[in-house]
């Protein structure tokens, strides 16, 4: 874009472009050209602000139209492409992008739209510790979300006007200037601008401080390079560092030749072919180191199996050993398992068989000796009982009892 171009355009659509670009950039990655041009612009709005005389620090945020709020927004949007520049000299670019949001932030306060517990803790002077700072950033942070909820609301609720407003033009004619007026509301208007301000205020405040934690940081860094820079060679500042580097090389050198020398002599452990064995040493119960019998031979999925030879050398096993199944190898086969749970199956049944017959033998033979005994204790008690009860009756006849309580008794 030319000087000239830039010269001709008002105001509205310099504003208009460079907000485009800033929300390209917060969006996404932009290359450094449209970031650059994107500064540019804005330094071409905030001369044209500057020669209109558009705000004064005599004012307040109710003095100021609304037309004219988003332009208090341009330092901001300067700071924060002008953060994005990726130059040689980052120091540089730190001090104009904190130089920029500071203006922003400090016009604002003047017009009274930073919050009052913004402006606390630069007052007082005090009360600067960690849970005051963690306090403010939450607070910051309701803040900003609830910026972000009213303007989503307030984009919904245009779309819907708008959406209403066409259904009723193609329902009801609508007269040549009224399009206007159905249009314009000032108030929400005004609403939006001073909500997108507030959420740029809280915006500033983080990237402020964290542009600050970065200058600290290279300065540091710069201050440790021209330390070491300036020692001087008398006092063998550059031949104690080199001294220091040439004894790491020296042992990282002599570390790599021995591990070299005894990989030589050195034989990777026997691979654990049987699968218990290998979860009893996962588990601790076992060492690698103990011996394992195991004749249950693995399958080898290596290329040994595909050519049918057998491993003979070091290199045939290792070979042999790198398509490898991920599932654990069986111990036994089919065949086995089922000879096993056979064999456990008969010495159930025998068992069974053993138990009933012993119970079957101990209850026939006591059957047998205590059976007719009680059977005859049983009816010689059956029978005095019966003998006594009809004594009994004979001696009572029913009704006897009742005979004084009757009025013929």
């Amino acid at each position: 874009m030319g000087e000239s171009k830039m010269a001709d355009m008002t105001l509205p659509s310099l504003f208009e472009q460079a907000r485009k670009i800033h929300q390209m950039a917060s969006d996404s990655s932009v290359d450094q050209e449209t970031i650059k041009k994107g500064c540019q612009v804005l330094q071409q709005c905030e001369d044209m602000i500057g020669k209109l005389g558009l705000f004064s620090t005599n004012e307040t945020k109710d003095d100021i139209g609304t037309a004219n709020l988003k332009y208090l927004l341009v330092p901001y949007y300067l700071g924060e492409l002008a953060e994005k520049v990726s130059q040689d000299d980052r120091m540089q670019i730190l001090k104009e992008a904190q130089a920029k949001l500071k203006e922003f932030l400090s016009f604002c306060e003047a017009m009274e739209l930073v919050p009052q517990e913004e402006l606390e803790p630069s007052g007082q002077g005090g009360s600067n510790t960690f849970a005051d700072k963690r306090a403010r950033k939450i607070a910051r942070f309701k803040r900003q979300k609830a910026a972000e909820s009213k303007l989503l609301e307030i984009k919904e609720r245009r779309e819907r006007r708008g959406r209403s407003t066409r259904a009723a033009a193609l329902s009801t004619p609508v007269e040549a200037g009224e399009e206007d007026v159905l249009d314009d509301d000032g108030e929400e208007e005004r609403e939006a601008w001073l909500t997108t301000i507030s959420l740029a205020i809280c915006k500033a405040l983080d990237l402020v401080e964290m542009l600050k934690k970065e200058e600290e940081m290279l300065s540091a860094v710069k201050e440790r390079q021209s330390q070491v820079i300036s020692l001087p060679l008398q006092d063998g500042g550059r031949e104690f560092t080199q001294s220091i580097l040439d004894e790491r090389t020296r042992k990282a050198e002599l570390w790599h030749r021995d591990a070299a020398a005894r990989a030589q002599y050195t034989k990777p452990a026997q691979p654990i072919t049987c699968a218990t064995f290998a979860q009893d040493v996962l588990e601790g119960r076992a060492n690698v180191s103990q011996a394992h019998e195991h004749k249950h031979q693995p399958l080898i999925f290596g290329p040994a199996s595909l050519v049918g030879g057998n491993l003979t050398t070091e290199r045939e096993r290792m070979a042999a050993q790198v398509f490898q199944p991920s599932h654990r190898m069986p111990t036994m086969s089919i065949e086995e398992a089922g000879l096993r749970e056979m064999e456990m199956m008969n010495k159930w049944q025998e068992r069974n068989r053993k138990m009933m017959e012993e119970a079957n033998s101990a209850w026939y033979k006591d059957s047998q000796k205590l059976g007719p005994r009680e059977e005859d204790e049983d009816d010689d008690a059956a029978v005095e009982r019966a003998r006594a009860f009809d004594d009994w009756k004979d001696d009572n006849p029913r009704g006897a009892g009742n005979r004084k309580l009757t009025p013929c008794g």
